[in-house]
């Protein structure tokens, strides 16, 4: 209760200038008492219209009124000081920074709650209230706070910009409708906003389908090329075993040739004694010798036979591998080069104003079907 007392007492005693309790207070005509230097600035600032009113109640006076303190009201503020009721302001109203400050405080400026686009003032909780209750400001534009008033209001008219013009794409006011921007597409700055956020979402889902196409697009390359790289390290590897197994083959056939060269050698030299011998029985005896030495040579004449066939089909094989190897380098390596021109058409795409993207979504469904044909291909 002692709270709400205070808050009471306050607010009864406060101006409605500054906020703060009374210094030096008058009370004008219309029965509201401001600070002697509040009130004095107000209507400083009217003095080229000629015309002074009463900052809450909007009531003109005609002249300018003359102020006198009122001693009454000074004493009970003086009281309210020594029991230090004023403390009770809470210092969350005043501006602090980047907050916008309301136009009409003096002093320590308060935190301005709305601005209005005819007055081209931002206005506290305090000195809004006006607007809400004088009918003089029942047509004024009142918006969210703002320190840029001057971008929200027109150039040439001194009007609030509340018409979006599709033809020149550009926010207007009422006025240039009739003027520069006549007989142009018009739309309320509602509509106008509307029209261009559906289209700024549609630019967006645009890239962000660009970005996933080229993302499955990179991996569908990079599965290919390791695919293939796999591949050919296993034909690689299936070659050298191949050639390994030939080869070794070929060494131990040549070396039972030798071996067998070798004996034939010999039995020609004892074939050379034989055929010089006079002794009929023996040359009988030893006729089944030289049998077995043609059948041997026989045998030898076809593993001769079989081991040029190895090592002709061995010469073949290799070079079927050497071209199969080539042929998938060749592969990875255009692979390599289409995946580069991907990536940096990627970075072609980003680099492109928002108008664009649309046109560069073609290309990039284009891109994803070329990728999912050579997959199928592969």
């Amino acid at each position: 209760i002692a709270e709400a007392s205070s808050a009471l007492d306050l607010s009864e005693f406060s101006c409605a200038i500054c906020l703060d309790l009374l210094k030096d207070p008058v009370t004008i005509n219309s029965g509201h008492s401001y600070c002697m230097s509040c009130i004095k600035s107000c209507w400083d600032q009217e003095d080229h219209l000629g015309v002074y009113s009463c900052p809450q109640c909007r009531q003109t006076f005609i002249p300018r009124p003359v102020l006198g303190r009122n001693s009454m009201l000074a004493e009970v503020v003086e009281k309210l000081k020594v029991t230090g009721l004023q403390a009770a302001i809470p210092a969350a109203h005043y501006a602090g920074p980047g907050d916008v400050e309301c136009d009409v405080c003096t002093g320590r400026k308060h935190k301005a709650v709305k601005s209005c686009l005819v007055c081209l003032a931002s206005y506290c909780e305090t000195h809004l209230q006006p607007h809400y209750e004088s009918p003089a400001f029942k047509k004024h534009k009142l918006t969210d706070v703002t320190g840029r008033l001057q971008d929200k209001v027109c150039s040439h008219h001194d009007k609030p910009l509340e018409v979006y013009c599709r033809t020149d794409q550009q926010s207007i006011c009422y006025p240039c409708t009739m003027d520069e921007h006549k007989g142009h597409d018009t739309v309320s700055a509602a509509a106008g906003r509307t029209e261009i956020q559906v289209r700024l979402e549609v630019v967006i889902a645009t890239k962000h389908s660009e970005q996933s196409a080229v993302e499955d697009s990179e991996r569908i390359f990079t599965e290919m090329i390791f695919s293939i790289e796999r591949r050919r390290s296993e034909v690689t590897k299936l070659i050298r075993d191949q050639q390994k197994a030939a080869v070794s083959q070929a060494e131990g056939d040549m070396e039972r040739l030798k071996q067998e060269i070798d004996e034939l050698k010999r039995r020609h030299s004892e074939l050379e004694q034989f055929s010089h011998t006079e002794d009929h029985i023996h040359f009988l005896q030893t006729f089944q010798k030289i049998s077995a030495i043609e059948v041997t040579t026989e045998a030898t004449s076809n593993q001769i036979n079989s081991l040029t066939a190895t090592v002709q089909q061995l010469i073949v094989d290799v070079g079927f591998h050497k071209e199969a190897i080539g042929h998938l380098e060749s592969e990875v390596q255009a692979l390599k080069n289409e995946n580069k021109s991907m990536k940096a058409g990627v970075q072609e795409c980003s680099r492109y104003s928002w108008r664009w993207c649309l046109k560069l979504h073609g290309v990039a469904e284009k891109e994803s079907e070329d990728v999912r044909s050579v997959a199928l291909t592969y």
